[in-house]
């Protein structure tokens, strides 16, 4: 159903840098959310096999699922936000149900990556602002839920981002969330899952609350998000 088109991510290279984001320097990720004035960068982890996630690092605590290495429309590399790491265990935030929920994953089979960049809807306002080291950057008109259909809020990320077909819903692009509707536990043929999308063949008033959950804006804004921000970029959708 749908093509992909291939986004670099902003990494963060260099082996000091790395070590020292992974020995835990810069800010929580609770600090990195919501567009604050922290510039450290997200850390990420791109998920090169078939991982086992579990409420603990420990391979006897509850099992929470299983995380593919490539994700389910458009085949792009599974990458997680990390909030934190101990002795071999990354602990992530994981996609689908229930919204916001985080695991612990073996660090081994993960390559380790990082991004400056952010994503903030605001669902009172209708907009969504860009991040970069901290600063707003960018700021887009948007289409959020209705109040029978609202965007859910909480700390989410892009899964996936996909260049979509002339005559569907949402194109011309769709950056697919973490985030899953409060509402519809199915939508459309797919499991409920959030996305910022664009206006072709769905149409709405850019600033009004219309959607069923997702979050629509102008085709130029799509067009340039898609060109920046891909997998494991964090998003954070508040009032």
């Amino acid at each position: 159903m749908h093509t992909m088109q291939g986004f670099k991510l902003t990494l963060v290279t260099g082996l000091a840098l790395l070590t020292a984001i992974w020995m835990g320097a810069g800010a929580s990720a609770s600090a990195q959310r919501g567009g604050s004035a922290v510039n450290a960068p997200q850390r990420l982890a791109a998920v090169l096999s078939i991982h086992e996630a579990f409420a603990k690092p420990a391979r006897g605590s509850k099992h929470l699922g299983r995380v593919r290495p490539r994700r389910p429309l458009t085949g792009e590399r599974t990458v997680l936000p990390v909030v934190g790491v101990k002795a071999g265990w990354l602990h992530v935030e994981l996609p689908g149900r229930p919204n916001g929920h985080l695991g612990w994953i073996n660090s081994q089979e993960t390559k380790l990556r990082a991004t400056y960049w952010r994503l903030v809807v605001h669902t009172t306002a209708r907009r969504v602002i860009v991040y970069r080291r901290g600063r707003a950057i960018r700021g887009f008109k948007a289409i959020v839920g209705k109040p029978s259909t609202p965007t859910p809020h909480g700390s989410f990320f892009v899964e996936e981002s996909i260049q979509l077909r002339p005559g569907d819903v949402g194109a011309p692009f769709a950056l697919a969330l973490s985030a899953r509707s409060d509402v519809f536990q199915h939508f459309d043929g797919g499991p409920g899952q959030i996305a910022l999308h664009g206006l072709d063949n769905v149409g709405g008033v850019l600033g009004t609350a219309a959607s069923h959950g997702c979050v629509r804006l102008a085709d130029s804004a799509m067009r340039w998000l898609v060109d920046r921000v891909g997998p494991g970029v964090p998003v954070t959708i508040t009032g």
